[in-house]
């Protein structure tokens, strides 16, 4: 009994560590993947958009004394262990960061994934071209791998089903 107990929890543990779908590092990726969100999209506010992301993402990691993969952390903070760093912290102090860089040709988005019988919900930050929605975003998501920037198009990430954070909030109240 107890080895299985002890293979539940390795395997619950181990779910929850994901690769990133990009390096971590990969800030001209990430660059080149804003840039081309539009034509309008200027490419240097595309590589300042990228580098903030990432550089922000590894200093929350710090700030949040991650030491341990995302559901690990969130269960830290639950259980008072931790301050922050659940998801939402991460969309909500990603967004306000990058907010503070009044993008002329970029526009940013809180998005969620509401949750499902085998998912907690989940927030990140998303960023557009000026005037597209969050569907047409990229997912800006430092919560996934504990500080590892995930990024990806929104209709891409198919781990999770991204859709406007109101949207999703008034679908859950109104149940």
């Amino acid at each position: 009994m107890a080895r299985l107990l002890i293979l539940v929890l390795g395997l619950l543990i181990a779910g929850c560590s994901t690769p990133s779908g990009t390096p971590s590092g990969d800030v001209a990726g990430l660059t080149r993947a804003i840039q081309n969100l539009g034509p309008d999209v200027d490419p240097q506010e595309a590589a300042r958009a990228a580098q903030i992301a990432h550089d922000y993402a590894l200093q929350l990691r710090a700030e949040y004394r991650v030491t341990d993969p995302a559901i690990i952390h969130n269960a830290k903070v639950i259980n008072g262990f931790r301050e922050r760093g659940l998801c939402n912290d991460w969309a909500e102090d990603m967004l306000e960061r990058l907010r503070q860089e009044n993008f002329r040709t970029l526009d940013l988005h809180w998005i969620t994934s509401p949750p499902t019988p085998f998912r907690i919900i989940h927030h990140s930050a998303a960023i557009s071209a000026k005037g597209d929605g969050p569907y047409d975003a990229i997912v800006l998501d430092g919560w996934r791998n504990g500080g590892d920037l995930f990024w990806a198009p929104v209709r891409e990430d198919t781990r999770y089903n991204w859709r406007p954070r109101m949207e999703v909030r008034a679908e859950l109240l109104a149940q």
